[in-house]
């Protein structure tokens, strides 16, 4: 158990600064909204003249392209994350590795074959 601990402590460390830091922006910060709180931020989208000040929803729809831009940046970075510490020790894992990664390329292969069908591929 002392093997532990301290990975025990950094676990609650980590939780105790995560939920004072929500509820300390909770209590001192703004809670009033303005027009410019409401704006859409860099998304390409101008808000449109229905919206209210006190509207916390927007009204208004995004484009189903951002959210594939922004699957297909997180399909990278798995990939990423998982492909480096391989090519590093492709030589001492032998063909188990190799095995585990061919699958692994596969489900990232399903990903992207989903992307580049709604059209998320597609810059032009």
């Amino acid at each position: 158990m002392n093997v532990y601990t301290p990975i025990l402590v950094l676990g609650a460390v980590a939780v105790a600064f995560a939920v004072v830091s929500v509820a300390i922006g909770s209590f001192v910060g703004p809670s009033r909204y303005n027009r410019a709180k409401l704006e859409a931020y860099e998304c390409g989208i101008e808000p449109t003249a229905r919206q209210r000040v006190g509207d916390r929803r927007g009204g208004q729809r995004f484009p189903v392209k951002y959210y594939l831009t922004a699957m297909l940046f997180i399909v990278f970075d798995i990939e990423i994350v998982f492909l480096y510490p391989w090519a590093v020790h492709f030589d001492a894992l032998g063909y188990f590795g190799l095995a585990a990664m061919a699958l692994f390329v596969v489900n990232v292969s399903v990903a992207y074959a989903y992307e580049w069908r709604r059209g998320g591929l597609a810059w032009g």
